[in-house]
């Protein structure tokens, strides 16, 4: 049976698609719907409750609430009367969120932040994995799921390393509504302050930057696709989620260095794998700890299949079943047979 009003909050990047694929479950289970979208980006989550309202959803059904996370967002998760938490976007956040959830027992999903590794074999088709790897540079690198920590096999390093930065210099940094444009533009100042923070950092503690890092248009919010070459895998630029056009590069030796690697951190939201050879892909996809593994590809989602992360990147599955199971009271209705006509 429905479980009752759900608190749906979203994050900034890719705000009108994560609405709906938050909303529509707790919708199609019968419940109650308030949405708070992101400070900065308000407007797709309004022109959603116009959408809704044209459909002839009944008043109240769909809700949309504006405001400071910390303000209006921590007063909705703290009201008694709400039954699920759906949360989209940082640990810390989220940290808050379900601190505030569990006073009211209220169950709680979080698809959270990431650093996935991007695992290049050597056996893997270079120039494939190469062009797929500067695609995580889309977005300004304003994806959860990117693959940001590419860890490339010792002896292909040099073919791989000439490649991605031959796909890196196709990049055309613009307007994000210009056919053209493959760069965009990081969503606010105070993102590009912490995006210039972390690369600013990793220098500073002697991280190699190979590409990029700096401002790739001044007055603006672009930021130029970097690479850097952490010294070591305990590197801040390592281990926290930049979210933005930056990327590490490192190697292994073979299959165990490159798990240990690719497990090294808090994060487990992704991980892609590029090989030629079907029973290591089945072998480095098992032992990868992610909630999703692409091999040979990336982005490729089957909206019916869960979808969350491990560890700090999430709590509880999305998609399919698992999201209607999720917004939910299961229950059992037992009667005795023979009891009643």
């Amino acid at each position: 049976m429905p479980a009752g009003p759900a608190v749906i909050i979203t994050p900034w990047n890719a705000p009108f698609m994560l609405a709906t694929w938050k909303c529509a479950p707790a919708l199609a289970a019968g419940n109650t719907v308030v949405l708070k979208p992101a400070e900065w980006s308000p407007v797709s989550a309004s022109l959603l409750a116009d959408l809704v309202d044209e459909a002839g959803f009944p008043p109240g059904v769909f809700n949309v609430v504006q405001g400071i996370g910390e303000d209006v967002g921590a007063a909705m998760v703290a009201d008694p009367r709400v039954r699920r938490i759906s949360f989209t976007g940082s640990p810390e956040a989220a940290r808050q969120i379900g601190a505030a959830g569990a006073r009211n027992i209220v169950p709680f999903t979080a698809e959270l932040g990431g650093k996935s590794p991007f695992i290049v074999f050597a056996d893997a088709d270079l120039d494939g994995a190469a062009r797929k790897a500067a695609g995580q540079f889309d977005d300004a690198g304003q994806v959860c799921l990117a693959g940001t920590r590419l860890l490339v096999e010792e002896s292909v390093r040099e073919a791989f390393l000439e490649r991605l930065l031959a796909c890196t210099d196709e990049h055309v940094p613009g307007d994000s509504r210009e056919p053209g444009t493959t760069l965009s533009p990081l969503i606010h100042p105070e993102h590009l302050a912490r995006v210039e923070g972390f690369v600013e950092r990793a220098r500073a503690a002697g991280d190699r930057v190979l590409r990029g890092g700096r401002v790739a248009r001044k007055g603006g919010l672009w930021y130029e696709p970097t690479l850097i070459e952490p010294r070591s895998n305990e590197a801040e630029i390592v281990q926290r989620e930049v979210f933005g056009p930056v990327l590490t590069l490192q190697t292994f030796a073979d299959e165990d260095e490159a798990v240990a690697l690719a497990n090294g951190t808090l994060y487990g939201l992704a991980g892609i794998v590029y090989t030629g050879d079907a029973a290591r892909a089945e072998r480095i996809g098992q032992r990868v700890r992610a909630g999703t593994v692409w091999v040979n590809c990336f982005l490729v989602r089957d909206l019916s299949a869960p979808f969350g992360g491990c560890g700090i990147s999430g709590i509880g599955r999305e998609g399919g079943d698992y999201a209607l199971d999720f917004h939910s009271d299961l229950k059992t209705l037992q009667i005795l047979e023979g009891s009643i006509a």
